[in-house]
């Protein structure tokens, strides 16, 4: 059976007649009947599904409803009129322009959507209108079937102060903090200090780092409390602010959800009556400003002890608020197994996949199902509370934005773009959750995750280096991207280790300078790049680059002021020696068999098997110059190959000279000046805030390089900005006769 629910989570991403062709091998007649039933239209639930949302979960909810039959309708705004998910839904109707406040957000636009389409049901995905109370009250109110928790739990699990209270009432854990709303700046700085630092300030209504800020003396805070107050009214309409104790180095741990009144019940009269079944833990430690960047399940934190006595707390939280549908319950860990309620999250995770990989269990359809109030699906009626799972399933989220520049948004048109292939190999297989293609625009207006890649195998260590090959094929330009960051994560000896707790970025790569790779890893890749201009060369009918054939050729790693390797090739071509050059001399000379080449010019890859290893090659660009743009183990670089006369001459040439800019202030990221906090003639010291910038609805302080006096303020508030444009600049003069 479990060989069976696996196929058929494999289903949501390969073709249903492949899918079929397996289980018919795996288990006949009874694999068949259960794959058939699964797509049986007679338990249809709804006729048609209207799915609020946008990119890669709007494409997730339309592929379940064709696997059941069940036609979908997408919405979208005049920006993504184009997008991948509008043209997966069986209708699509347009809500508004761009801005997510006029379209995504504008609920009689939505409403008036579902009236024209005639759907029988809505899916809020995540983010926008997922945990909006009064939406929901909306939706019932047209007589349509809402895909979520009921009205009362979104609002008292939704505002985190309430939440807390009713965690407490049920016997579960907490975090220690003030009971109540911050009523001013004066009061969160009171309140800081009697908790002590340091100490989280956080949105009430809030989720997913939205709002959240942590702070450790009385400065910060007087920082956090207007950027998380401003930033809670624009995402969740409510700037209520909380604090409470920030627990240091803690695991961030959640358990997914789905809890059913039996079916034909709409309430139950008695919580046990409540049928709640609670998956294994999903570990999301890995995160930067608070929002998640790589998810697993199960933990290797939790012992079975804990597990079992957290597994039994959220159930008693979810039958106290008479949840039901998918959910999310949050805690903090730490390395003592004690844990505390972080919050709950009344709708579908964006991490959801990694559960449906160790479970097998299609999570939307059994939001379908309990929504259709036939309660929990067959799949999911399990002795006991915790559901039985297997293997370890990795998810890595790919945002467009810059971990360089601490991770700022990073925005344009994905040109070019490609995705890894999801295939399955043995019991593993890869997963790809995605809602870009090649051409897409990254805009200002929305999250910047661009997709996201789960690999399921039978151990971690299996689990991870699926998931590390998988990024390797990734091919993102245009915008600046995490991917590289995911791999330097994932092949960290410390992650590796499974020690994982919330601080492991700030910790172990706490500057992220992009993907470094070993002497023993550069030697191979200029070998690598040495084979594949090699066999362009002879493909294409090319005199060869080194003019001595005996004198092999130069690879230099980072273009013509790169690294230099001496390549050379025996006569048979099954063996390389390599060696670095520099000023100082040429470095110890290193054999290295060359097994195999397979290139792939339809796709740039190139496959090298290396001393018995294989090295994926994705060779990204060729520039005019002759230089190839590739990346290895996560790492992208230009490369070049000379002839060693042309390194030679290479010496004399001069690098370019770097503009100037340490008399201006540029800003980070593309986005809208909110405020300046300093005027003309001002003096400022190092680290101290000049203004704020805007950038998808999250607000970034740019600081104050150096000491100076402000000489102008080069753009108005509300100015939109690029990268890199001047908003201050020193003032020279004053400065001079200052030190005069």
């Amino acid at each position: 059976m479990w060989k069976t629910r696996q196929l058929l989570s494999q289903s949501r991403t390969a073709s249903s007649p492949s899918v079929l062709a397996q289980l018919t091998k795996s288990r006949s007649a009874t694999a068949i009947k259960t794959f058939n039933r699964f797509l049986s239209t007679s338990q249809r639930p709804f006729d048609k599904v209207l799915i609020a949302n946008r990119g890669e979960i709007s494409q997730r909810v339309a592929r379940t409803c064709k696997d059941l039959g069940i036609k979908t309708v997408a919405i979208y705004s005049t920006a993504d009129a184009k997008a991948p998910f509008v043209q997966a839904a069986d209708e699509a109707i347009c809500v508004g322009p761009a801005a997510s406040s006029e379209s995504y957000l504008n609920v009689p636009k939505v409403l008036q959507a579902i009236r024209t389409t005639n759907a029988k049901a809505v899916h809020p995905g995540y983010g926008f209108l997922s945990e909006n109370s009064e939406f929901c009250r909306s939706i019932e109110s047209e007589g349509v079937a809402w895909l979520g928790p009921p009205v009362s739990a979104i609002r008292d699990m939704g505002d985190k102060i309430r939440s807390k209270e009713i965690a407490e009432a049920a016997g579960v854990s907490i975090i220690p903090g003030y009971d109540g709303e911050i009523e001013s700046l004066e009061h969160a700085i009171q309140v800081s200090n009697d908790i002590g630092y340091p100490v989280l300030v956080k949105a009430a209504a809030g989720g997913g780092g939205k709002g959240m800020r942590t702070c450790y003396n009385d400065q910060e805070v007087k920082e956090a409390y207007p950027m998380a107050k401003s930033e809670a009214m624009k995402f969740f309409a409510d700037d209520r602010l909380l604090v409470e104790k920030y627990i240091e180095n803690p695991h961030h741990i959640e358990f997914q959800v789905l809890c059913s009144p039996p079916s034909g019940v709409s309430t139950c009269e008695k919580p046990e009556d409540l049928q709640v079944v609670v998956f294994p833990e999903r570990e999301c430690s890995i995160q930067r400003r608070n929002q998640k960047v790589v998810e697993e399940s199960p933990s290797c934190l939790l012992t079975e002890e804990t597990r079992l006595k957290m597994v039994e707390q959220v159930k008693r939280l979810c039958q106290k608020v008479g949840y039901q549908s998918a959910g999310t319950v949050e805690w903090l860990v730490d390395e003592k197994q004690n844990f505390y309620f972080l919050e709950m999250n009344t709708r579908l995770q964006v991490e959801h996949p990694i559960t449906e990989a160790v479970t097998g269990v299609d999570l939307v359809k059994g939001m379908l199902w309990v929504g259709a109030k036939m309660g929990l699906p067959p799949e999911l009626q399990i002795e006991g509370t915790l559901m039985p799972y297997k293997g370890h399933a990795i998810e890595a989220r790919i945002y467009a934005e810059d971990p360089v520049r601490g991770y700022l948004p990073s925005t344009g048109p994905l040109v070019p773009y490609k995705e890894p292939v999801a295939l399955g190999k043995g019991e593993s297989y890869l997963r790809l959750d995605s809602g870009v293609i090649e051409g897409h625009v990254v805009s200002p207006f929305y999250d910047p995750m661009l997709s996201k890649i789960i690999a399921y195998a039978p151990t971690r260590d299996e689990a991870i280096d699926v998931l590390a090959d998988g990024l390797d094929n990734y091919v993102i330009e245009g915008v600046q991207h995490n991917a590289r960051l995911v791999n330097a994560v994932l092949r960290h000896p410390v992650f590796r280790s499974g020690n994982t707790p919330t601080s492991f970025l700030p910790n172990h790569i706490p500057k992220f300078e992009g993907v470094q790779l070993t002497p023993s890893q550069e030697e191979e890749l200029a070998v690598a790049i040495a084979l594949i201009s090699k066999e362009r060369e002879s493909t294409l009918q090319r005199p060869p680059v080194s003019s001595n054939q005996d004198g092999g050729v130069v690879v230099r790693l980072g273009g013509l002021f790169g690294k230099g390797f001496s390549v050379k090739f025996d006569e048979s071509g099954n063996k390389a020696v390599v060696a670095e050059l520099s000023e100082e001399g040429t470095s110890s000379e290193r054999q290295v068999a060359v097994d195999n080449l397979i290139l792939d010019p339809e796709n740039c890859v190139a496959h090298v098997s290396l001393d018995g290893a294989n090295r994926t090659i994705q060779v990204i660009k060729e520039q005019v110059s002759g230089e190839l743009k590739v990346q290895m183990y996560g790492a992208d670089m230009e490369c070049l190959v000379q002839s060693p006369r042309e390194y030679e001459l290479s010496a004399f040439m001069h690098p370019p000279v770097m503009e100037d800019t340490s008399n201006v202030v540029m800003s980070p990221m593309p986005g809208t000046l909110i405020s300046f906090a300093v005027q003309e003639g001002d003096h400022v010291e190092v680290g101290q805030e000049l203004c704020i910038v805007e950038a998808m609805k999250m607000q970034n302080i740019v600081r104050a390089p150096r000491e100076g006096y402000i000489g102008k303020l080069k753009v108005k508030q509300g100015a939109a900005l690029v990268t890199d444009q001047v908003l201050v600049e020193f003032a020279v003069e004053a400065e001079e006769e200052a030190a005069a």
